[in-house]
């Protein structure tokens, strides 16, 4: 029940699939699950090997906690996406602790990290499977670092604004200002601050209901 649950999706993703022998992809898929969660829903709080994530459905949210609760977002998961990071037992050269939450309702696949870990011990091209998935998400850490050290706040909302608005393929964007502010690693009061002035010029229009893009070749422009 459970290999047919998951193996079509696993056979998919891990190029490594046809390597395993027949015990070892029973014992991937006897100790995976298929989860929902709700928007707002912690899934990995740092505090363990929770496994490896596969997102079905929805979105997550991967980012690290300071000691004082200052959140910054490390990079988001759609569907399809994969995320290692959760797996420190995996990967134990990762000495830092990563939380990720629902941004919305979601469903995802997880394969325990113990199990993998012991699969990966076995088969060389598992772990260099998990070493390479968490490499490629580690460019997109360094992009966020990058941005928070290096460039003025307009220029980090402007490409948030822009990217996100290419991605759902939409000119309004049903975001909180405290929900910007999470993802850039900045405050809701100066996220309020900058898009006000997004709106002053004629960039943007905010309401209760979201940001509207009304100039978005102005805004590409910023993020230059």
């Amino acid at each position: 029940m459970a290999r047919a649950m998951f193996e079509p999706v696993f056979k998919e993703i891990f190029p490594f699939w046809e390597e395993l022998n027949e015990a070892d992809k029973d014992f991937l898929c006897r100790n995976s699950v298929a989860i929902g969660y709700p928007k707002g829903t912690t899934l990995h709080d740092g505090t363990e090997c929770s496994g490896v994530f596969m997102v079905r459905r929805g979105s997550l949210r991967v980012y690290i906690l300071s000691e004082d609760g200052k959140e910054i977002t490390l990079y988001r998961l759609h569907e399809g996406d994969m995320c290692m990071l959760a797996a420190s037992c995996v990967l134990q050269t990762i000495t830092f602790d990563v939380m990720i939450d629902a941004e919305e309702d979601c469903e995802c696949f997880i394969v325990s990290g113990p199990a993998f870990a012991t699969i990966s011990e076995q088969c060389a091209n598992v772990k260099i499977f998990a070493l390479e998935t968490a490499i490629s998400r580690f460019s997109d850490v360094m992009w966020v670092m990058q941005q928070i050290l290096f460039m003025s706040l307009d220029k980090r909302l402007a490409i948030f604004l822009y990217d996100e608005a290419t991605r759902l393929q939409t000119n309004t964007l049903t975001l909180t200002h405290e929900q910007i502010a999470k993802y850039m690693g900045s405050a809701r009061e100066v996220v309020s601050r900058m898009l006000k002035y997004f709106a002053n010029e004629g960039i943007v229009q905010v309401s209760r209901k979201g940001i509207k893009i009304i100039d978005k070749k102005k805004l590409r422009e910023l993020t230059r």
